[in-house]
């Protein structure tokens, strides 16, 4: 600063420094200060000056204030000011309006200045590598500059950004600072940057752009955050804008889920700030943008169904129905719904089963009507409800039926109760206003559009004019109040219905022309002479004459083709004829209705043609100008031409016909071999089953044939004697022997239980008490006696079930005897005595088995005893181990303390030691000193020397004794 107050000072010191040379000083000092200090100082003097100075700091000190970009990079504040330097030279914001400057504003030195920058592209790289430092003081001016010259020169900053290595990437790392000021500039530059660049657009959204934003939207609090969320919102319509990749990445990404949360606008005492209402009525658009019928149909077609079924468009439909919303934002809010539900069928069907929250409840779609035909509601409100019923209608025949059938007899309300939809375009059909003239007539026409079912059921409307007078069609009402010379607005729309209802219906064209009084009022008014004004007019009736011309299919003889062209030749001439009908296409509002679809008028009086109708007479103008000029020869030929096509056409439907039959018929023949197929492999596999089954039975049938043979051979000799009763006589003797066996077996038993029990009251009375010094000893001996009283146990529970096991198997032994016996009683009896011997013996085995078990059960009641026993000693055992185990561990804790005892005087007796020698030493260097040691010292010392004697006489005495 004191080199600037210098600078300063010496320019107000004499009137021969201009600024001019202030400026050249301080460029001098830039270029050949070898400190960095001077140099510093310098650019600081020219950032100052760069403001109220801007041409003359431009021009002497660009190059140099660059070379300091180059050259200094080191220093970060020195950057910073040259920085803003070039910012303030080449940005327009900040210019002051001083009488002396006004000639130099009035050039645009900021484009000059920013293609003197862009001169060299290294310059623009070099920016973007300065945008890499962290330091607030580098990274934002450097953010500001280029924002600047992109808003300067914006296609030339882009060409050189884009082929710039990494140039975008580095650019979309601002929007990850953590300091929001760089982040907000960010996306302001993001915004010049993608603003008319596909390619950078795409490059942008692939570096992850939609997230980030996306997450900063949120963070900032959606639709109520601030002028952020206003800049992120207008970034991302640069980016989806007419970019059909992007739009595509959009919708893969699954970012339209995250933009429902943007709608939800709480209730309607929240409040509404401008800066929401901004916020909002851009969220809007940029789902329009999604959605826009100037996307690729496919592409629209798939973000509408996702709408759908995330939510989106049923948030919107509650915004719609919404008390307290903002005019323009319920306005924007039904464009909206009007995009996401054209020609969708789903969204349709849902938009259609939306009701008002009123009581009762009416649909949306009567709500809105109601607004169109009401002409106190805003204009711009009006144009976007007749919007909403165009797109509601559009590819939608189911809800085409829907709207005329409201207004057939059958489906009328009697009571008057409720209004619907047709009864509400009837209204604005025939009201005083003619803007609702119009929009009713469009809709309606709309309700037509490529539908000749409709238009065929549109005839059967009877309209009752007065009391008393018989009612008239819709379709003469419509012709009546043209005749009346109303307002041309209503007129236009009128004509309007008509052409469209006659297009490709020659039932209505029949009915048109049967009144007697439509063809000459059509002559008549295109025949006239008018004004520019009624021009429109004129070629509206030779558009709908020319179509009761080419759509006639000479039914009524009075009008027929030839007869209506006749009739134009004469009364106007074909030439003007063709002249009036080209007025239309002609117009200036006609060009800019055929360009989008969305009736977007700057006032009433502009609202006069319809896009769909732009499109009608496209097509229709040619074919009637050729179908005038055609003569009766030509007619009569085309007349047969079409008779043979519609003859070839009715051949070749009725092979295609039966094509389609034969084709059904070979799919249902098909079908039947298919199941034929089926049903013959089940019962292919049903008859394998079969035969396994039989040849099973065959198989089992011969087994039991031997096995009968078998036993007829071994029943045949049953009265030899060879046994008795069944039983064999060597079975009877095996059992006796078996039943020795057990008896001496259970003896032994016995006694090995009786010399256990005397070894167990043995251990009991030699048990010792516990506590004792040879408690160890007899642990060990109890558990040896233990471990063999357990072994020998287990011998005995062995035996006894080997026991229990020979049992069982005698019990089933003569269970099959007496089974045995019974049957050859019943067969082939005996006589009485052998019953007798028998019955005998098997009750004295019986006898005798059932004391064998009753022996058993005497000796598992002992052994259980035993089992108790060993149970008490085993406990016994337990709590002599315990007690040992404490006692050692009392033992364990008294010899760690006498270890730690030890340990702390033997640190003693070192700690003593080392004192001692302490002291000896210290003594010696006094007495080398000269100082005398005192008494006390010598004393003990001498006590020491006594102690020493007396130690050695006891040593001297315990020698002797």
């Amino acid at each position: 600063m004191n080199f600037l107050r210098g600078v300063m000072g010496g320019q107000s010191a004499g009137p021969q420094h201009t600024e001019a040379e202030t400026i050249q000083k301080l460029c001098d000092r830039v270029a050949s200060s070898t400190l960095l200090d001077d140099r510093r100082n310098a650019v600081r003097a020219l950032k100052s000056l760069s403001k109220k100075y801007r041409l003359e700091v431009g021009i002497q000190a660009m190059e140099h204030l660059i070379h300091v970009l180059q050259t200094d990079r080191s220093d970060s504040e020195i950057i910073g000011y040259a920085l803003d330097t070039l910012y303030n030279i080449i940005s327009n914001d900040e210019e002051e309006e001083v009488e002396e400057n006004s000639t130099r504003q009035s050039e645009d030195l900021g484009s000059q200045f920013t293609e003197i920058f862009i001169k060299q592209q290294e310059n623009v790289t070099l920016l973007l590598s300065l945008l890499e430092e962290f330091d607030f003081h580098v990274r934002w001016p450097g953010v500001k500059l280029l924002t600047s010259l992109l808003k300067q020169l914006g296609p030339q900053v882009q060409q050189i950004i884009l082929v710039s290595p990494m140039g975008v990437s580095r650019l979309m790392d601002l929007l990850a600072d953590s300091r929001e000021v760089i982040r907000n500039d960010g996306v302001l530059l993001l915004q010049a940057l993608t603003r008319s660049n596909g390619a950078i657009q795409k490059i942008v959204a692939f570096e992850n752009a939609f997230e980030r934003l996306l997450d900063i939207i949120t963070e900032e609090g959606n639709s109520d955050g601030g002028i952020v969320v206003e800049d992120c919102l207008i970034l991302l319509q640069n980016l989806l804008k007419n970019n059909n990749s992007n739009q595509n990445f959009f919708k893969e990404g699954s970012y339209i889920q995250r933009m429902k949360p943007w709608f939800e606008v709480g209730d309607e005492n929240s409040g509404w700030s401008a800066q929401k209402v901004t916020n909002l009525h851009l969220m809007l658009q940029l789902v329009r943008v999604l959605v826009s019928p100037n996307n690729p149909p496919g592409a629209t077609s798939s973000c509408q169904k996702a709408m759908f079924q995330c939510g989106l468009l049923q948030q919107l439909c509650t915004i719609l129905m919404a008390t307290g919303v903002p005019a323009d934002i319920l306005t924007e809010t039904i464009n909206t719904v009007s995009e996401v539900i054209r020609g969708c069928q789903v969204n349709q069907d849902y938009f259609a089963s939306v009701n008002a929250p009123s009581n009762p409840p009416r649909p949306a779609i009567v709500v809105l009507l109601m607004s169109m035909v009401n002409e106190r509601q805003p204009f711009v409100l009006r144009c976007a409800v007749l919007y909403c019923f165009q797109c509601f209608l559009y590819k939608n025949q189911k809800g085409q039926g829907e709207i005329v059938s409201t207004l057939l007899p059958s489906t009328i309300d009697a009571t008057g109760n409720t209004v619907s939809a047709g009864q509400l375009l009837c209204g604005g059909l025939f009201s005083t206003d003619s803007l609702s003239n119009w929009c009713a007539a469009v809709a309606l026409a709309h309700a037509l559009q490529e539908n000749a079912t409709q238009k065929e059921q549109l005839l059967r409307v009877q309209l009752a004019t007065s009391i008393g007078n018989p009612p008239v069609s819709l379709l003469q009402q419509c012709t009546n109040i043209l005749s009346q010379g109303s307002k041309i607005q209503t007129r236009v729309g009128l004509l309007m219905l008509l052409c469209t209802w006659l297009s490709n219906c020659p039932i209505a064209v029949t009915h048109f022309l049967h009144n007697s009084a439509n063809v000459p009022f059509l002559t008549g008014q295109i025949a006239e002479n008018l004004g520019e004004e009624e021009q429109l007019v004129q070629g509206l009736c030779a558009l709908l004459l020319g179509i009761s011309i080419y759509f006639n299919d000479n039914s009524l003889e009075t009008y027929m083709k030839e007869k209506l062209k006749q009739l134009i030749e004469k009364r106007i001439g074909k030439e003007n004829f063709i002249e009036k009908l080209g007025f239309i296409s002609k117009h200036e509002l006609y060009s800019r209705a055929s360009q989008k679809p969305q009736p977007n008028f700057p006032s009433p009086e502009y609202m006069i043609f319809d896009h769909e109708f732009t499109k009608l007479v496209k097509e229709l103008e040619g074919v009637i100008t050729k179908a005038i000029y055609k003569s009766s020869e030509e007619d009569k030929k085309e007349e047969e031409v079409k008779k043979t096509l519609e003859q070839h056409d009715s051949i070749v439907t009725h092979y295609k016909n039966m094509i389609r039959e034969q084709d059904l018929q070979l799919e249902e023949l098909k079908q039947q071999i298919s199941t034929l197929k089926c049903q013959n492999e089940q019962l292919q596999t049903a008859v394998t089953q079969q035969v396994s089954q039989i040849q099973q039975h065959k198989d089992q049938y011969n087994l039991l044939k031997v096995q009968l043979g078998k036993d007829s051979q071994h029943q045949g000799p049953y009265t030899d004697g060879a046994q008795v009763n069944g039983v064999q006589p060597e079975e009877i003797s095996r059992l006796r022997e078996e039943i020795e066996e057990l008896k001496s077996t259970r003896e032994l038993l016995q006694s090995q239980l009786a010399e256990k029990d005397s070894l167990i009251e043995n251990l009991k009375s030699s048990q010792p008490s516990p506590g004792t010094n040879e408690q160890s000893s007899a642990t060990a001996g109890d558990s040896e006696q233990i471990a063999e009283l357990k072994q020998e146990l287990a011998t005995l529970k062995s035996q006894l079930n080997s026991q229990s096991v020979e049992i069982t198997k005698l019990q089933t032994e003569k269970q099959e005897l007496l089974q045995k016996t019974e049957a050859f009683a019943k067969s082939a009896p005996v006589p009485g005595e052998s019953e007798t011997a028998i019955a005998t013996k098997t009750t004295d085995v019986e006898g005798r088995l059932s004391a064998l078990l009753q022996e058993t059960k005497e000796l598992k009641n002992e052994i259980k005893a035993l089992s108790e026993e060993r149970t008490a000693i085993k406990e016994q055992l337990d709590s002599s181990n315990s007690t040992i185990a404490i006692l050692q561990n009392e033992k364990n804790k008294l010899e760690v303390d006498i270890t730690d005892s030890k340990k702390e005087q033997d640190d003693l007796l070192v700690l003593l030691a080392d004192q001692d020698q302490k002291i000896f030493s210290l003594k010696n260097k006094l007495k080398e000193l000269g100082h005398p040691v005192e008494e006390e010292d010598e004393l003990e010392s001498g006590d020491q020397d006594d102690e020493d004697e007396e130690d050695e006489d006891d040593g001297k005495e315990q020698g002797h004794i």
